[in-house]
């Protein structure tokens, strides 16, 4: 697939609601729609290569899927690294036990089923800590703790 600069710019406009979210800048709302955008265009790039694998008969699971880690794994791994390592100035002992717990998740890719379940720490009881209120999936998931917003 050529470069497509149309792309380029759907790419653009979506970071904008997103950064500005994260800055806590609310004026343009849509933060999330932004992340939608990324997933569509996701989609379409993946699906369009699939298909032309498939046409040309030369499609292969395997090498679709080692093209994804050799994709995702080393920004994985670098910005894991980076966040242990700010941890570890940052962040008392019982919550950097709780970031190692979420840093296990992302690299084995069940963070969201990680975010899923409050943890019970000693300065976070279950009903009520940056990660779940109650669950990862609560309308206020929004505003709470992430591991890709983790310096906030």
């Amino acid at each position: 697939m050529e470069h497509r600069n149309d792309i380029d710019g759907l790419r653009a406009l979506a970071v904008v609601p997103i950064v500005l979210f994260h800055l806590g800048i609310y004026a343009l709302p849509g933060g999330f729609v932004g992340v939608d955008v990324f997933f569509v265009i996701s989609g379409y790039l993946i699906t369009s290569i699939i298909c032309r694998e498939i046409d040309g008969g030369r499609f292969s699971i395997a090498a679709f899927y080692r093209r994804r880690v050799v994709r995702i794994l080393p920004a994985l791994l670098f910005m894991l690294a980076a966040t242990l390592i700010a941890g570890k100035f940052w962040l008392l002992a019982v919550e950097l036990r709780d970031l190692g717990k979420s840093a296990a998740a992302a690299i084995a890719f069940v963070a969201n089923i990680h975010f899923w379940f409050p943890p019970i720490t000693l300065t976070h009881h279950r009903t009520q800590n940056y990660y779940c209120i109650p669950g990862h999936w609560a309308s206020k998931s929004s505003s709470t703790f992430s591991i890709h917003s983790c310096c906030c």
